[in-house]
């Protein structure tokens, strides 16, 4: 997600039919100000959009223009856009005429000024996952002032971020996990979950070339769908990320792999 400044943050936790009032376009004299000096996370559906509109592999695209870090509650490997070193740290896709893909823009810059946020909560069937939003209100955003009215649900829909989040969910869960204590995950288990999560075409030369086709019982379909279908192997790969980290019994092993 963006991470906004909490002071920015509006504390009432919002739902699809809450109601306001937002509009942001070239007449407004803080256009493309929310595009600079903030951190925005990304998502492997970002990630397989945005490459594919700069016509670029995963791997030279997270090179150019991501970072990579690990998130402390997790010690999952997550990836920023890598802002600008100029002055005020723009985005590099931005221009004073808007962005420059921005029907390939990430999640977070489509939800703005809404924030998302998920949480694990316990219930009689076991852990639920509860989604929630907030208002993001910057003290340059002139967009509220504006007359066009909204639902969250009728933004979202608007800005095209319903189908990232349906891309993103099974991804989203993972993020939600947290350590145990003394449970960090090790630097090798960190690069796997980054290649299966974020480099498409590295996970792919792994699927095909070592013995993971082997090890797994993948149907043939699926295998064909992976060959060429970034987002099918974008599923596979968090079905894999999910099995490392023992959270579901998402791949099936082959029988002569099981363990006696």
């Amino acid at each position: 997600m963006a991470l906004p400044s909490m002071k920015h943050v509006e504390p009432t936790k919002l739902t699809k039919n809450s109601k306001f009032k937002f509009r942001c376009h070239k007449g407004v004299k803080c256009f493309t100000q929310c595009c600079s000096q903030i951190n925005i996370l990304l998502t492997p559906y970002d990630i397989i959009r945005m490459k594919k509109r700069l016509g670029m592999t995963s791997e030279e695209f997270l090179e150019k223009y991501t970072v990579m870090d690990i998130e402390e509650k997790t010690s999952h490997p997550f990836v920023m856009l890598k802002m600008l070193a100029s002055e005020g740290k723009p985005c590099p896709f931005v221009t004073p005429e808007g962005c420059t893909i921005y029907e390939d823009r990430p999640a977070n810059c489509r939800y703005y000024p809404i924030g998302q946020a998920s949480m694990r909560k316990g219930g009689e069937q076991g852990p639920e996952h509860e989604e929630f939003y907030f208002f993001i209100r910057e003290p340059h955003c002139l967009g509220y002032q504006e007359d066009a009215e909204w639902t969250i649900e009728s933004w979202m829909q608007d800005q095209g971020v319903d189908r990232y989040d349906e891309v993103n969910r099974e991804w989203k869960e993972i993020q939600l996990r947290r350590n145990l204590p003394g449970d960090a995950l090790d630097s090798n288990k960190q690069a796997q979950i980054y290649t299966a999560c974020y480099d498409m075409e590295r996970f792919r030369r792994f699927v095909f070339e070592s013995r993971f086709l082997d090890i797994f019982d993948i149907s043939q379909e699926e295998k064909e769908k992976v060959r060429t279908d970034d987002i099918a192997l974008m599923n596979l790969g968090v079905k894999y990320v999910k099995y490392l980290l023992m959270l579901e019994e998402t791949l099936k092993v082959k029988e002569e792999h099981k363990k006696k």
